[in-house]
């Protein structure tokens, strides 16, 4: 007699149905970003003339750069306001040594020393003081950080990087038509979608944001991953700093306004949770796209700023809408246990 086994059950998260996977947040996001090229290539005939689209691809990853740190905060259920604030005291203080030394590689050492420490102090003190909320912490240092780059600063500019051959290719340097910005922009979020979501850190801050107590009693060094994740930000605020620098080839002390805004409507976009414990990066890379290019296609039509602002202020509060819809479509048409 044959022994009968039990059938057992090896994947307690079976894949979904086709239409499950088309309702995926990144595959409407997907839809939107066509939207947008559609859009731009009916707007103006040069929209996807290689130079053009590479020079506008360029201008705003220099600020999607931030969206990548800006996705880890959000999943920890924090965010951080101080970000704009970093760039601009870590590209004044570049500019400084600079034009002290003479050195442009000092002066790149200097912007990434001084964002990584930004970041750190921001995750020291929410370590130390746990009773305070990441956005006074952050709102309090982006005072801060923004009135020390003014105080040095002044009126004045702080110029001449450009001078540097190697520097200035950093940001304006190209691989035929692509620039070295764009490959890097690339390799970096590769490597931030691989420690997200292929790592236990990854794991950690998806369960940090779901439920900090759960996790302080799973064994998770919550305080650790925060002051890492908080690092990491003000060290990709250094990086930012570094590629507006060779980019501009100058320093003003309005460098980075609304940087933080931006991000956070990026990650926002992208299917990130301000509550924390959800989202995906490549939703929020799609996001970063999304904004991009919708901004470059309207600059190429010459659409003013404050119209511009308009615009992507009414498409986020649409799309931020749908998730809604969309999550309560799904309970109400999901089958009764």
């Amino acid at each position: 007699m044959s022994e009968v086994r039990p059938k057992r059950i090896l994947d307690a998260t079976p894949p979904g149905d086709l239409k499950t996977r088309v309702m995926r947040w990144e595959f409407l996001l997907l839809a939107l970003l066509l939207g947008v090229i559609v859009l731009g290539v009916n707007l103006h005939h040069n929209f996807l003339a290689p130079n053009h689209l590479f020079n506008g691809i360029s201008v705003f990853l220099v600020r999607g750069l931030i969206a990548l740190s800006m996705a880890y905060c959000l999943l920890l259920g924090e965010i951080d306001l101080s970000v704009g604030a970093i760039v601009v005291l870590a590209a004044t203080l570049l500019g400084v040594v600079f034009n002290a030394t003479g050195s442009a590689l000092l002066g790149l050492l200097t912007a990434l020393a001084v964002g990584l420490l930004c970041g750190a102090l921001n995750g020291l003190i929410l370590v130390k003081f746990r009773e305070l909320p990441a956005m006074i912490v952050t709102l309090g240092t982006m005072i801060l950080f923004r009135g020390l780059s003014e105080r040095i600063l002044g009126p004045a500019n702080i110029g001449g990087m450009r001078e540097v051959t190697w520097f200035a290719n950093l940001y304006h340097g190209r691989l035929g038509p692509v620039p070295y910005f764009v490959i890097f922009f690339f390799v970096l979020a590769g490597i931030f979608w691989f420690v997200m979501h292929k790592t236990t850190f990854g794991r950690h801050m998806f369960a940090i944001g779901a439920n900090r107590t759960a996790a302080e009693y799973a064994g998770i060094n919550v305080g650790k991953t925060r002051l890492i994740v908080f690092s990491i930000s003000g060290l990709i605020c250094g990086i930012s700093a570094v590629f507006f620098s060779s980019w501009v080839g100058s320093v003003r002390s309005d460098v980075g306004l609304g940087y933080e805004i931006e991000a956070i409507a990026m990650c926002v976009l992208g299917g990130m949770s301000t509550a924390g414990g959800k989202g995906t990066l490549p939703g929020v890379l799609i996001a970063v796209f999304i904004i991009g290019l919708l901004r470059y296609a309207l600059s190429l039509v010459n659409v003013n700023p404050e119209t511009v602002r308009i615009i992507l202020g009414a498409l986020l509060i649409t799309v931020v809408t749908m998730q809604n819809v969309r999550r309560f479509v799904r309970k109400k048409t999901a089958p009764a246990n």
